[in-house]
């Protein structure tokens, strides 16, 4: 019968225990025999125990355990076992199978993994647990402390703890400034109101919440406002004016005791926003230390609220660009889902400086482009650390990371942020950025020739109007005074053809002139209308009958302006027309009369 060995981790060490019953994972009563700790020492006596030699070690062990890794001191400690082909190992954890057969030695063992499926080996591990202290009496007096040293270490390194870098911090600080505004609204109105009633006119001189309440405090009641210094809290004009208005202000009075209720009012909003201004410095630094390609495209407060929506930088990075576009609308989306209505564009993005600088049409298509952008950027904000941690566990002498590489972690999201300007430019019609220019790590706009500085231009004496007393001409001479004699015959001559050829165009431009002249008259002839009203008055008819005379042709219009009346047709006329008509018409003869008789009585 095989011998049965119990492979137990614990925070101290790796312990190897003998079974005394070799057919202990047989028994059906194995729960009941282990109930209480004589049983248990008796059941299993200790072999060998391998005990860590430092906190960092005992961390690389279980995060090597946590992997399915067989740790060096697990192996060490396995060795112990004289003949491993022939015994039966029960393991903690079933990963640990292929790596123990890959062992020298274990490819023919035996291994009963503590499962759910298999209750009996997890009782005996349950019974070693709970009766630890008495199993390996050694590590008794340090074994809690060690037990949660070491559960730090290993929750620490599950969650990739750093102290420059917390998702949580950034949650809570974000969650704080929403709710903080929240309250210093309602404080701030409050106080507006409050105060209101003595000094009405205030609210309107001074915007600013935080200055309202300055004031309050530093002048008191109104009529504290003509000695109270308040340069030291507004400009000049506004404290002036605020002087004049308290001097025939139509508030009402106040008691001491209201008006100190009031001033603590106005002393709780001062502290609120001061606090506020400080969690917002350290939300701001903290994101760019997190987050610095996400902080680039969309702002530090922007990125918070993301990061605070999905609840972790990391689920953050998992999300789809189409994912992180809606963050924030989820009411909207599935409201338009269900009633079979457009999906909405943005979400959280939408207080994004880019979007805002877009215009309405183009808002939705800058959103689906900067979330395209913002998910590169948080998978290269949430992986290169961890990229970077295990590159560095990996090599033994790995340098620290400078400034210069802190700062170009941001390089990414200040380069894809210019570009996105650019297209935004494009697509509103806007001159784009020159060629060449390139982003550097500390987000400024460098490129060639980018901070030249031209050379200053002088005064420039020619082009004074007037030169010593005399005008000066603008023109130049045609031609110019040569002092060569030998060559002044020829150059004469040149003037002369210069000047014919001079005249010759004036006289074709002036010809030209004349023939456009003509041509215009003749337009302006044809195209002119005539003046139906001196035409209508020289005819003794109105414009309306007029023109609707000349339209029948009743009317005609001469050449030389004179209008040509018709002949009017009179009535006499028109009667003896139609006698005329009457008289031509042919009467029938007798003949034809006394045949149609004689047929109207033979048909009788």
């Amino acid at each position: 019968m095989p011998s049965l060995y119990i492979v137990a981790d614990t925070p101290a060490g790796y312990g190897l225990f003998k079974a005394a019953d070799k057919k202990l994972l047989k028994r059906d009563d194995l729960r009941q025999k282990l109930a209480n700790v004589e049983a248990v020492t008796e059941a299993l006596r200790l072999k060998s125990f391998e005990k860590f030699s430092s906190p960092t070690v005992a961390l690389e062990e279980a995060a090597a355990l946590v992997n399915g890794k067989v740790p060096q001191t697990m192996a060490e400690l396995l060795a112990n076992i004289k003949d491993p082909g022939d015994a039966t190992i029960a393991i903690p954890d079933p990963r640990l199978s292929s790596g123990i057969r890959a062992l020298p030695g274990f490819e023919a063992a035996s291994l009963y993994a503590s499962s759910s499926s298999d209750s009996k080996t997890e009782d005996i591990f349950r019974a070693i647990r709970e009766h630890l202290d008495s199993l390996i009496p050694e590590s008794a007096t340090s074994f809690e402390k060690i037990a949660l040293g070491l559960s730090h270490s290993v929750h620490r390194h599950k969650l990739k703890f750093s102290a420059d870098k917390v998702d949580v911090m950034v949650i809570q600080a974000i969650k704080l400034i929403e709710d903080m505004d929240r309250e210093l609204n309602v404080y701030a109105m409050r106080t507006r109101e409050w105060y209101g009633w003595h000094f009405p006119e205030m609210g309107k001189l001074i915007s600013d919440h935080v200055a309202y309440a300055r004031v309050i405090i530093t002048a008191g009641r109104r009529d504290g406002f003509v000695e109270a210094d308040l340069t030291t809290v507004l400009p000049e004009e506004i404290a002036e004016a605020a002087k004049a208005a308290a001097e025939i202000s139509m508030g009402t009075d106040v008691s001491d005791e209201d008006l100190e209720n009031v001033q603590l009012l106005a002393a709780q909003v001062i502290q609120y926003s001061e606090y506020r201004a400080q969690i917002s410095n350290f939300l701001e630094n903290r994101m760019r230390a997190l987050a610095p390609n996400l902080t680039a495209l969309v702002g530090w407060l922007v990125g918070a609220k993301l990061i605070a929506h999905a609840g972790s930088l990391r689920s953050l990075s998992m999300s789809a660009a189409s994912t992180i576009q809606i963050l924030g609308a989820e009411k909207a989306l599935f409201r338009a889902l269900k009633t079979k209505h457009n999906t909405p564009k943005y979400g959280i993005l939408y207080n994004s400086s880019l979007v805002g600088q877009a215009s309405q049409k183009m808002k939705g298509k800058i959103a689906r482009m900067l979330a395209a952008k913002t998910a590169l950027g948080l998978r290269i904000d949430a992986i290169e650390p961890i990229m970077k941690d295990e590159a560095e566990e990996d090599s033994a002498a790995a340098a620290p990371a400078t400034e210069q590489d802190e700062e170009e972690k941001g390089l990414f999201g200040i380069t894809q942020r210019t570009r996105l300007e650019n297209r935004l430019r494009m697509l509103d019609g806007k001159p784009l950025l020159p060629k060449g220019v390139a982003v550097g790590p500390d987000g400024q706009i460098k490129g060639p020739n980018a901070f030249a500085v031209s050379d200053a231009r002088g005064y420039n004496t020619d082009a004074d109007g007037v030169t010593n007393g005399t005008p000066k001409s603008s023109k130049k001479p045609l031609i110019e005074e040569v002092l060569d004699q030998a060559n002044s015959d020829s150059d004469d001559e040149d003037a002369m053809d210069v000047d014919d050829a001079k005249d010759k165009k004036k006289k074709k431009k002036k010809s030209k002139e004349e023939k456009k002249a003509k041509k215009n008259k003749d337009k302006s002839a044809e195209d002119a209308e005539p003046d139906f009203e001196k035409l209508a008055a020289s005819v003794d008819l109105s414009v309306k009958k007029f023109k609707k005379k000349l339209e029948k042709g009743e009317i005609t219009i001469n050449a030389d302006g004179t209008v040509d009346l018709g002949k009017k047709k009179s009535k006499s006329d028109d009667k003896s027309g139609e006698k005329r008509k009457r008289d031509e018409e042919v009467e029938p003869d007798e003949g034809s009369k006394k045949k149609k008789h004689k047929k109207k009585k033979g048909d009788a």
